[in-house]
């Protein structure tokens, strides 16, 4: 199959913006009936290459061809007409449309002066959707009321009616439960036997081996290999990426759990969580397994106050705080949203006001900020987290994907919280920086922070933490020492076809 024309071939594109050289001289190729693995560090220059392959930005230098013939679109609308479409991370609907809307949206077919003509398109819908294995959605139903795998179908089925032959998902993964995982791969197969091309953006290396057959890495903005990934180790992978080889993937920082600084007693939300009640210690990382909707992100908002409780107390070093986000920062509560598009990050402001507005006492004098002084303080942060931008006054909604995340753990840090609930924080990032945060949070439970650590990559809990806990349907399961699960277990109580025992009290 290699052998043959590429589908598309992407020779020597260069990108600057301003003194940032994002992308010096990338190549890549992509064959007809294959996936393609596009990997790298946040900041690579993964995303501005897919950009341009889009049409969002224009080249400096470099050349493309799509089936054999030169291609450089003026815009995104021209790509999707040559064939181009790209699913992002943060899925492009209108919730409140139906999917056959959804899909539909841009290339209407009409009857003349009669209006739309619904029976076509729907036709042509129902064609596109058996083609990708989900018969079962309903052209008429508001994408809003779909969960997310279907709302990725639909972006993919939205390509698919435009003709695509080449696809990017951007890590499509990331805030998929197991099922619409196996079940996107399925889709992603059926598209390869049909001849497209698929590029795929991921973090997670082992669903990588997985789904693809060849493998480009980007670091620093240069493309610095390429191959079949039978040929390549894990280990290989990650050097590639990072410059270096990288000892520990999971680092442990040694860290003795003390007294109970958060007590949650009988906790219910509205609706969720249903029975929660934990002790967090400090010196600790609690781990809170799941799956997607199991209530664990509820569980989060509620001890944070920005969800309702219906009954049940949150207790902070043995004091109840108000029932608001800001007497919990003032209780020493850090929180780190899972969604940073809409709660976690202000993504049009500077870097240097979402770093420290949840502290800004340290930068103001008889109650007057002092922008010098918090901005250098914010490049240090900057420095520190190895946050790719060009200042602290960088807009936070132009760094990539895993900056930002690095941006939303870092306000926590800078906040000098003592009890720490983070929701899936390695969300997006890839496999050198995960390992600085699991070292950052060795080190926070060293020096007496807790942690408390949602997560739907199994792994990484029974990793980094002491204990491990299980949510299922808005019950939590007792905590128990992380080397008395295993993945299977956590998965079997996930489902609810097993139930731990509580541990033996101290």
């Amino acid at each position: 199959m290699n052998q043959a024309a590429p589908l598309l071939s992407m020779q020597r594109i260069s990108k600057r913006f301003g003194a940032t050289q994002a992308l010096q001289e990338v190549s890549l190729e992509l064959h007809a009936g294959e996936v393609l693995a596009l990997i790298g560090e946040n900041g690579a220059g993964k995303s501005t290459l897919m950009k341009i392959l889009a049409g969002a930005y224009q080249p400096d230098q470099g050349s493309m061809t799509l089936l054999g013939r030169p291609y450089r679109p003026g815009g995104p609308g021209e790509a999707l007409q040559a064939g181009v479409a790209m699913i992002y991370q943060e899925l492009n609907l209108a919730p409140d449309l139906s999917v056959e809307d959804n899909i539909m949206l841009g290339q209407e077919r009409r009857w003349a002066w009669l209006g739309l003509s619904r029976r076509g398109a729907r036709e042509e819908i129902r064609r596109v959707l058996a083609q990708l294995g989900h018969e079962e959605l309903d052209p008429r139903t508001k994408v809003g009321r779909l969960p997310l795998g279907a709302q990725q179908v639909v972006e993919i089925a939205r390509a698919l009616v435009r003709r695509a032959r080449v696809l990017v998902l951007d890590e499509p993964t990331s805030s998929l439960p197991q099922r619409d995982v196996e079940r996107l791969f399925d889709v992603v197969a059926r598209l390869r036997r049909t001849g497209a091309g698929i590029i795929y953006i991921s973090h997670f290396l082992e669903e990588v081996r997985q789904i693809a057959q060849r493998y480009t890495v980007l670091r620093d903005g240069r493309s610095v290999a390429s191959g079949s990934l039978d040929q390549v180790s894990q280990d290989e992978l990650v050097a590639l990426m990072v410059g270096r080889q990288v000892e520990e993937l999971f680092p442990h920082v040694p860290h003795t759990p003390g007294e109970v600084v958060l007590r949650v007693e009988q906790l219910q939300g509205n609706p969720l969580p249903r029975e929660a009640q934990l002790e967090l210690r400090r010196g600790e990382i609690l781990g809170i397994a799941g799956l997607v909707g199991s209530g664990r992100t509820e569980l989060l908002r509620c001890l944070y106050a920005l969800d309702p409780v219906r009954s049940g107390r949150v207790l902070v070093a043995g004091h109840v705080p108000g029932a608001s986000p800001a007497a919990r920062i003032q209780a020493g509560m850090g929180y780190v949203a899972e969604d940073r598009k809409s709660e976690g990050l202000a993504l049009d402001q500077p870097l240097e006001d979402n770093l420290t507005w949840s502290r800004l006492a340290p930068y103001s004098r008889w109650g007057v900020l002092r922008p010098g002084l918090r901005r250098r303080e914010a490049a240090r942060w900057m420095q520190r987290l190895q946050i790719k931008a060009r200042d602290p006054r960088q807009p936070v909604y132009q760094l990539s994907g895993g900056n930002q995340q690095k941006v939303a753990f870092g306000r926590v840090l800078h906040q000098q919280a003592d009890v720490l609930l983070l929701d899936e924080p390695t969300r997006g990032i890839d496999v050198g920086t995960k390992a600085e945060l699991y070292r950052w949070m060795g080190q926070l439970a060293a020096e007496g922070k807790a942690v408390l650590f949602v997560s739907s990559y199994i792994q990484e809990l029974l990793e980094v933490c002491d204990r491990v806990a299980v949510m299922c349907r808005g019950r939590l399961s007792p905590a128990l020492p992380a080397r008395q699960w295993t993945e299977d277990k956590v998965l079997a109580v996930a489902l609810g076809s097993a139930w731990p025992d509580s541990p033996p009290s101290n």
